[in-house]
């Protein structure tokens, strides 16, 4: 039997997507507007899959993977609070190790924020994936749940809390004491913001993250690594003012701009957007920055 034809997935249903998991379009309103660019309701059941994130598609690098152990792990975070995470390292370290903070998208800690905290172990990191709807009773299944749950944190208690995630890293025996940290998308806007926040953040690599304001760009210590999709009008529309706080603040700073591709282009479990060339190029940067700067 020939194949099933896979259904046309413009930039307008990829930026109509963005609008409802970013701003302020609701599910019922995203469907409705996504039916009449689909031309009816049959074929924009079937883009709904491909434009949101597929759980089954979470695992580059299995959860019992020899060469690494991975646990849950709670430590103390601001105010009494209990933040939780998934921690992995190499099974086969020699020596201490240097660490990574993972910062989770819009979702939450979920399968695929769990195996990018794999993919960092396998390259000799000590890598944590926090969850930061810890306080909230921890990230829910349900995605749409995750997303109305991030978009009422407080921002200054998230940072907080990601501030502790970074000494909590740092403290562990097995760390180097130099903690490095990668978010993408939400989480990428929230390495902007740990950097004016912390001189423990020794780096730090945002994928598609809201700047942080240009104020607080002096208080930045950390070398950055900038990952910007080239379609994604949103969020580039902050990156000259950015660049302009970085370079007058003297912050050793790289961005990257990949052409051609949309927000979320790392996220290889949402076919839609990934982007497999773009993200290979973003992650063997990010590994040899992480590399050049933490060991």
């Amino acid at each position: 039997m020939p194949e099933p034809t896979r259904p046309a997935v413009t930039q307008e249903m990829i930026r109509l997507y963005d609008e409802y998991t970013h701003l302020t379009l609701d599910r019922r309103g995203f469907l409705d507007k996504l039916t009449r660019l689909a031309g009816g309701s049959v074929a924009a059941a079937a883009i709904v899959p491909l434009l949101a994130a597929n759980k089954a598609q979470a695992a580059i690098v299995a959860a019992d993977d020899a060469r690494i152990t991975t646990k849950p792990v709670t430590f103390p975070g601001p105010g009494g609070v209990q933040l939780s995470g998934y921690l992995a390292a190499p099974n086969d370290a020699a020596g201490k190790l240097p660490s990574v903070l993972v910062i989770h998208e819009n979702r939450g800690l979920n399968p695929h924020i769990e195996d990018v905290t794999r993919r960092l172990a396998l390259e000799g990191f000590l890598a944590l994936g926090i969850d930061l709807l810890s306080r909230d009773g921890g990230t829910p299944a349900d995605e749409d749940a995750a997303r109305e749950k991030i978009g009422k944190l407080d921002p200054a208690a998230t940072i907080a809390e990601a501030v502790a995630a970074v000494a909590y890293l740092k403290a562990l025996p097995e760390s180097n004491g130099k903690v490095g940290a990668v978010g993408f998308c939400w989480g990428g806007g929230v390495v902007n913001r740990l950097a004016t926040a912390t001189p423990d953040l020794v780096a730090g690599v945002a994928y598609y993250g809201m700047q942080a304001p240009a104020a607080d760009v002096p208080k930045i210590k950390a070398k950055l690594m900038l990952h910007y999709a080239g379609l994604d009008d949103r969020i580039n529309a902050g990156i000259p003012a950015y660049e302009a706080a970085l370079k007058a603040a003297g912050v050793d700073y790289q961005v990257f701009v990949y052409d051609g591709v949309n927000h979320a282009f790392n996220n290889d479990t949402s076919s839609a957007r990934y982007d497999a060339a773009a993200a290979k190029l973003a992650w063997s940067r990010t590994i040899d920055f992480f590399k050049a700067n933490l060991g």
